[in-house]
């Protein structure tokens, strides 16, 4: 058995939420997935189109669970249920809070209290022009520092209407980078 965590920002690339979920789901039976997203990625899927038992948590889930002292803290809980963690979409604005410690959503927490002997895959998505920044590349290579595992984005046409670098890795590229991952 295999618990994958899915993380999606908000990022137009999130649309892609519900084949990127069907897909994993399809490697083996014995896989079980989660997903958190930021509220702006709501914006971008609907969660109706999450296959069951797939949880989708957000940040009212964290704030929800937690009333008392020694109650359970969920951006805890689902980094020591996790396996590996999938963030795809990272957006700019999430890829700035990662690499600078900021943690003021369920997903940002969640990163930064994951276990770093365990896998966290990255795929950013973003425009063009906020992706060659340079900024970017050095908070991409502060992740990979801590031993994230970058999956690159791609060269296209993007959804406003620009041509070039910060597409999100296509699906079956994503699933190939966690495949190895799920293997018994």
């Amino acid at each position: 058995m295999v618990n994958i965590l899915i993380g999606c920002t908000g990022s137009v690339a999130t649309i892609k939420l519900p084949i990127l979920v069907k897909s994993l789901l399809e490697l083996q039976p014995d896989v079980h997935i989660s997903v958190i997203t930021t509220e702006r990625a709501k914006h971008f899927f609907d969660v109706s189109e999450i296959p069951d038992p797939v949880k989708v948590y957000d940040d009212k889930h964290e704030w929800d669970s937690w009333s008392n002292r020694g109650d359970p803290v969920l951006h805890i809980d689902l980094g020591k249920w996790a396996d590996l963690f999938l963030i795809a979409p990272l957006d700019a604005n999430t890829l700035g809070k990662m690499a600078n410690g900021i943690c003021d959503n369920l997903l940002t927490c969640t990163a930064r209290a994951w276990d770093l002997t365990k896998p966290l895959l990255f795929c950013p998505a973003m425009n063009t022009r906020m992706y060659e920044h340079p900024l970017t590349l050095q908070q991409i290579g502060l992740l990979e520092s801590w031993g994230h595992q970058l999956i690159p984005v791609v060269s296209k046409a993007l959804m406003c209407g620009e041509i070039g670098d910060g597409g999100m890795a296509e699906v079956s590229t994503i699933i190939q980078y966690v495949q190895p991952y799920t293997l018994n």
